[in-house]
């Protein structure tokens, strides 16, 4: 009879019978005896992951599997890290790693140290493979400790005589260059191969393979020779590119030793490879075969456009930008690649923040504190000029739709560089109507719903990228017609930033100053759109209004200004309310403010609220307030004079006692003759007009 073993794991309902612990015995004891297909093995995978995460929930009440995974087992989950794995197994044998890490502590910790270190002394090429690759991939889970590992004393001035081998593995050398590429994102460890790695780094890097090539050739015509052979000892193309990726690394992010070297004069230098050659490098990998994968050609580029040159020659590149598109386009969402083009155009469209006069005065300490005493003049690449060159070129490439494509499906930290990238986009003027028509105000009204609170950073770029294209654009050709986002949703992201940002050291004020432009145009529109504003911002709005700026004080009385043509923006000043005759004492305050267009939008609201008997007679208590409205009818600008008159006109039109009183009140100001001086002045038909009809009032006996 056959008598093939059940497989229980398989099982879900005898699975169910076993505790957490037997479970896990039964799930290690199949990954240890291997020979599966890729589909099981992640399954068996997937499975002790949840184990493990049930683990960590359930610490206290009951038994941890921890203790039942020894070094045998840590040494079996670890090694579906191996780079030999299938990248489906190794992408599953890294959630359970983490999630074994997480559970077990300093135990697992150890454990992995243990393994590391055990692994390498064995010194086999396979024990090194998977030694490698297991620190490549454990890197961005347990950061610290294995850093810790990486520079224990002896290991990496080791790594250089195993590199340098005559023979040597093609496998081992990827691996060690994949683990020192995880490694050089940690200050430390960067440091560390600055010091011990740089040379064969470049060796690796500068070899030509055809030259090599020619001569193994030449020695020896009957030698049959393969890209990467140990027989050829030359490296392949993937080897060099990711070798060159770690150098861009070591380039763009300079170490303290290289810091402290910076300007010293006189001084014999070994020559490197320039990060310049290494863009080149780079930049020619993703040209010249489009269906390679260019992973690591984009990565090296993100680090080396960091660089202003290499940003200006990347930029300047029109096929090379236009394929970085496409590449990004055809790139999977949450994918290394994606990340990695992402970074490259947010590289090249940054602009540098603005410095404060404080902040400028402590960048020259901080200066003058160095060793140099020197205060390094800025790069004219970075200035916003040819900031605002490359971001035209970068979307005239057509990166806007693919941005509005990933942003639907891509990770927090994608969003938050395709809004830096919009952002950067949306400060040149000229293009913000072609990125409302591309997508671009959808995608960053979603991205102010989608990016969580810890993100707020990200959501107030968003809000200020979403003003200033719609302080260029007509609401109507944005939101009107069929489409699905109606304008009102727009309202909550610009409403965000109207209060400055609390977590900022000095406080910014364009934010508030564009959000409040961008709500006078949407205010422009529909009484149902200024009832939502006013219901989400008046008393933010009403602070603006008195803002020690004259810009954003203007900005938010031209707000009110549009505000006040609905019933609910009258009542606000209407209403027979303490708050409402101050809000009118603070609008004809503001009437006879210093600043023109400040005087100029306080105006057109008083045109609008004076239609009202209940301002009219809110202005007559007013001790100033007959004589705030009859200077804007003395105004040098025939704008000013316009409204002012309209004003008037409008109080001394009322019939009864409020009419009555006003028209008093006007004269009693030598209103008269204002107004005949605002009519032989003016040259526009309406203001003559409006002023005429007022005179003809006042001339009237009562």
């Amino acid at each position: 009879m056959d008598e093939s073993p059940i497989d229980l794991t398989s099982n879900r309902e005898e699975m169910a019978k076993l505790n957490s612990v037997e479970q896990t015995q039964l799930i290690l004891a199949r990954l240890m005896e291997g020979g599966q297909e890729d589909d099981d093995t992640c399954r068996e995978l997937d499975r002790l992951t949840k184990l493990l995460n049930d683990d960590i929930q359930n610490k206290n009440t009951e038994q941890s599997i921890c203790n039942v995974i020894d070094d045998v087992c840590v040494d079996t989950i670890l090694g579906y890290l191996d780079m030999r794995q299938a990248d489906l197994v190794r992408a599953h044998g890294v959630l359970t790693t983490s999630a074994y890490l997480k559970a077990s502590g300093d135990k697992g910790s150890e454990a992995l140290r243990n393994f590391f270190f055990d692994r390498v002394k064995r010194g086999t090429y396979d024990d090194y493979i998977v030694a490698f690759c297991v620190a490549a991939a454990v890197f961005p889970i347990v950061p610290d400790i294995t850093a810790d590992i990486f520079l224990s004393e002896g290991f990496l001035p080791s790594l250089d005589p195993l590199m340098r081998r005559k023979w040597k593995s093609r496998k081992v050398e990827t691996a060690c260059l994949e683990m020192l590429n995880a490694a050089s994102m940690n200050t430390q460890c960067r440091e560390a191969i600055q010091k011990y790695c740089t040379d064969w780094l470049e060796e690796v890097v500068d070899q030509d393979p055809s030259e090599l090539a020619k001569a193994i050739h030449s020695a020896d015509p009957e030698l049959q020779i393969t890209e990467g052979s140990i027989a050829m000892r030359r490296h392949s193309e993937a080897v060099q590119n990711l070798a060159a990726v770690i150098l861009a690394k070591l380039r763009a992010v300079p170490s303290s030793a290289q810091q402290s070297t910076e300007g010293s004069e006189n001084r014999i230098q070994q020559a490197t490879t320039s990060i310049e050659d290494l863009s080149k490098m780079f930049s020619s990998m993703i040209l010249k075969n489009p269906e390679s994968d260019k992973r690591l050609s984009v990565e090296g580029l993100a680090y080396a456009t960091i660089q202003p040159a290499v940003k200006e020659e990347v930029a300047r590149n029109k096929e090379l930008v236009k394929t970085l598109v496409k590449v990004l386009g055809d790139a999977p969402a949450k994918s290394p690649l994606t990340y990695g083009a992402l970074s490259v155009f947010m590289n090249l469209t940054r602009y540098q923040p603005t410095q404060s006069e404080e902040e400028k005065k402590m960048t020259q300490l901080k200066a003058y504190a160095d060793a140099s005493g020197k205060l390094a003049p800025a790069n004219p690449l970075n200035d916003n000029d040819h900031v605002s060159e490359r971001c035209k070129r970068v979307f005239e490439a057509g990166i806007v739709p693919i941005l509005v494509t990933h942003s639907r499906h891509g990770s927090v930290a994608s969003l938050n560089l395709i809004v830096t990238i919009i952002s950067a986009l949306s400060v040149t003027t000229s293009i913000r109507g072609q990125l409302a028509q591309q997508g671009a105000v959808n995608l960053l009204i979603a991205a102010c719903t989608a990016l969580p609170d810890s993100e707020l950073q990200a959501k107030r770029t968003s809000a200020q990228a979403l003003a200033r294209i719609l302080i260029s654009t007509n609401p109507a050709l944005v939101f009107g017609g069929t489409r699905a986002r109606p304008q009102n949703m727009a309202i909550r992201p610009l409403v965000s930033i109207l209060a400055p940002d609390p977590a900022a050291e000095t406080r910014d004020l364009l934010p508030t100053f564009e959000a409040l432009m961008a709500l006078t145009n949407l205010a422009s529109t529909d009484d149902d759109t200024r009832a939502t504003i006013i219901r989400n911002a008046w008393a933010e709005i009403e602070e603006q209004m008195l803002s020690s700026n004259h810009l954003v004080s203007k900005a938010a009385v031209e707000l009110v200004c549009n505000l006040v043509q609905c019933v609910e923006g009258v009542a606000l000043y209407a209403e027979d309310t303490p708050q409402a005759a101050n809000r009118l004492h603070i609008l004809l305050a503001l009437a006879d403010a210093e600043d023109e267009g400040t005087r100029s939008a306080a105006g057109g609201a008083l045109a609008s609220l004076t239609a009202y008997e209940a301002i009219v007679t809110g202005i007559m208590k007013r001790k100033r307030g007959v004589e705030v409205v009859l200077g804007l009818c003395g105004e040098q600008s025939e704008e000013l004079r316009h409204r002012g008159a309209f004003v008037v006109y409008n109080m001394i039109a009322w019939e009864g006692e409020v009419g009555k009183t006003a028209r008093k009140a006007v004269r009693d100001h030598n209103g008269v003759e204002i107004l005949k001086d605002c009519a032989k002045s003016s040259r526009r038909a309406e203001v003559v007009e409006v002023t005429v009809q007022a005179l003809k009032i006042l001339l009237e006996e009562d």
